[in-house]
């Protein structure tokens, strides 16, 4: 067992984390502080112990909204962040920059923010194409002997940047996205991270809120909701999209679950190395996703689902061209 999972079952952490992006970036309007830290002090108390955080986030306020929330509860929890993309204050701009100094500087401020002198896991966010992923992992390394952190991870890349990073220093875990819409880690990733020894945390589980029937009509997302920009919720692509959705909510109600607890419920039955990170505003979907960790599909129901919205048939890439050409996973071609 990797010192991934053994931290995880340390703290008992279910087999579902929580993402803590949507308190604070991302889905237009910023959750009042307030109601940000009620939502993290219940999904304490119902049970999630895994909490994923980035530098980026909030241009840097939701390590400092998670930070203020689980203060006090440190040893009781799994706590990972991101390095290597930030928004910089004087432009308002993102940018991705893997320099070990860069890196470094950034981990040292996430520590304070996060009110921690260690990180469970720190993954670097982007990769840098100036930079060789050997001197980044390198740096990241050197931040696990210190003592900074206990794992380094990887996000948002090929399986080819991953046998290169883990020749220079041990991966823990590949941050990627993956859900019934979103199959990317299929074609090489999950089988390179299983070859290696490297859990895979799929972050957008549920589809950005698609394959919880959340999202009615994109052209009523909020202004600043980054799904605006996202060839699958185009006015173009989003009717088709929406037909493949109907398909798993009347199987979902045939099953006496939420669309959302399928969804999650097929990701976990591709593997125990697969830890989903769903991220929400509301405790109510807390609850909800968390209780999907004890459903149990059968081979029917996974066949059915498996041959639902594979990537031949779901319209739209998952990001505009502009948000590709920061990612290196690999893509599917039809």
């Amino acid at each position: 067992m990797s010192s991934f999972f053994q931290r995880l079952n340390a703290v008992k952490a279910p087999t579902i984390g929580l993402g803590c992006m949507n308190l604070s970036h991302g889905y237009g309007s910023i959750v009042p502080e307030n109601a940000a830290l009620r939502a993290l002090d219940e999904a304490f108390d119902m049970g999630y112990r895994h909490f994923d955080t980035a530098t980026i986030y909030g241009a840097t306020a939701n390590e400092s909204l998670v930070g203020r929330a689980l203060e006090g509860k440190r040893h009781q929890l799994f706590l990972a962040s991101k390095c290597g993309m930030a928004i910089e204050p004087e432009t308002g701009k993102r940018v991705i920059d893997g320099r070990p100094e860069t890196l470094r500087k950034q981990c040292e401020a996430s520590l304070e923010r996060l009110r921690t002198d260690h990180l469970d896991l720190y993954y670097l966010h982007r990769l840098d194409r100036q930079v060789p992923i050997e001197e980044s992992v390198g740096a990241l390394g050197r931040l696990v002997e210190e003592g900074k952190i206990s794992g380094v991870g990887l996000s948002e890349i090929s399986a080819t940047t991953l046998r290169r990073a883990v020749a220079e220093y041990p991966i823990t875990a590949v941050q990627s996205e993956y859900s019934l819409w979103t199959r990317n880690p299929e074609i090489a990733l999950l089988d390179a991270c299983r070859e290696l020894g490297v859990a895979l945390v799929a972050f957008s589980p549920l589809g950005r809120g698609f394959l919880t029937g959340a999202v009615k009509d994109p052209e009523r997302l909020e202004e600043g909701d980054m799904r605006r920009n996202m060839p699958r919720f185009s006015a173009e692509n989003y009717p088709h999209n929406q037909k493949l959705f109907k398909q798993l909510a009347a199987l979902a109600q045939a099953l006496s679950v939420t669309p959302g607890q399928l969804a999650l419920a097929w990701l976990k039955a591709k593997g125990d190395d697969i830890i989903p990170i769903p991220g929400t505003r509301s405790p109510d979907h807390m609850r909800e996703n968390l209780a999907a960790e004890t459903l149990r599909l059968d081979t029917n129901t996974l066949s059915q689902l498996d041959a639902m919205m594979t990537p031949d048939q779901v319209a739209g890439a998952r990001y505009s061209e502009a948000q590709q050409a920061d990612i290196d996973t690999e893509e599917f071609s039809f």
